[in-house]
């Protein structure tokens, strides 16, 4: 039986391609998206949301709006720079005939939890601020989380927008810090697993080939591989996302180590940093499975077949 999965998303060019991966993928089954403050506002992460979902013939996934802002401090900044002033690298994708789902994103998690005959894998890939106040509002509702997949920190590279803080988790430190301590069975996939995870120009020539629907993935991906080989001097397109998608498909493609993790939730430099405890392996309830290895070439490799398939069918 395919697992229920939840998306917690900012879509964002690499949530995007998360998106369609998940929806390719017959081992989870999508039973809802719901949206977040982060790359653009959120009445754009919702719509792009929307437009992704009927891209791939998925209309019929609810898309649930959720937090505006993060949850103490205003988000310093948006990711226009990085992901075009409407998040999908400047390609304007079809309208939806879906209407947001009216249920702000919260209760429409709760929900799906409480509801679904199995444990329910959640990814979060945009700031965590919908499962802060998941966690606080429905106790009883995050017990039925079979796994919490979040992307963002860094357990020993640095940040990527800031020297210390990867972008999710800068964007509402309080949030993370949060979600972190929550006792719920955590992965955390940062930096030190994303950045090494890099889809070239050949990759995304065979899903592209492979019909309209990846043909539109790789031009929504285009302005990102610009940013990814200016910023990071990579070949290509960093798997930030797509890599967490991955991991909640397919658990264990990477490999994890029980580490304790804080998040500096001070206002200096510091602010957004994951430290994590890389001394010993942890036996504290609250500690969370920190992703420390990655085998890269075959994410990608999942990625693009997934991807190819996807465009395939949808023809």
């Amino acid at each position: 039986m395919a697992t229920p999965l939840v998306i917690d998303t900012d879509p964002g060019i690499d949530d995007a391609l998360a998106i369609l991966l998940a929806l390719a993928s017959p081992e989870v089954d999508l039973r809802l998206v719901t949206t977040v403050h982060g790359n653009v506002e959120l009445a754009q992460t919702t719509d792009n949301a929307l437009r992704v979902l009927h891209l791939a013939g998925r209309a019929d996934v609810p898309v649930a709006a959720g937090a505006r802002d993060s949850l103490v401090y205003r988000q310093p900044e948006r990711a226009g720079h990085v992901h075009g002033e409407t998040g999908l690298g400047g390609v304007e994708l079809e309208p939806s005939p879906a209407a947001p789902d009216p249920r702000p994103a919260v209760v429409a998690m709760a929900e799906v939890l409480l509801a679904a005959e199995t444990p329910v894998t959640v990814a979060a890939i945009g700031p965590w601020t919908n499962v802060a106040l998941l966690l606080a509002t429905y106790p009883e509702a995050a017990e039925r989380i079979g796994r919490l997949v979040l992307m963002g920190g860094s357990a020993g590279r640095g940040g990527n927008v800031t020297a210390a803080a990867e972008f999710n988790v800068w964007a509402d430190p309080e949030a993370a810090q949060r979600v972190l301590g929550s006792g719920v069975p955590t992965v955390l996939v940062g930096l030190d697993v994303t950045l090494p995870t890099v889809l070239d120009d050949d990759g995304i020539a065979r899903f592209a080939a492979a019909g309209p629907v990846g043909e539109t993935a790789a031009a929504i991906l285009r302005q990102y591989v610009d940013h990814a080989r200016s910023t990071y001097g990579t070949t290509g397109v960093v798997l930030h996302d797509a890599l967490a998608l991955t991991e909640a498909i397919a658990p264990g493609t990477l490999g994890t180590v029980r580490r304790d993790v804080v998040v500096d939730t001070t206002l200096g430099a510091g602010r957004g940093q994951t430290l994590v405890d890389r001394r010993s392996v942890s036996s504290s309830p609250t500690a969370v499975e920190v992703a420390e290895t990655v085998d890269s070439v075959a994410a990608v490799e999942f990625l693009v077949t997934r991807l190819a398939a996807l465009a395939r069918s949808a023809r």
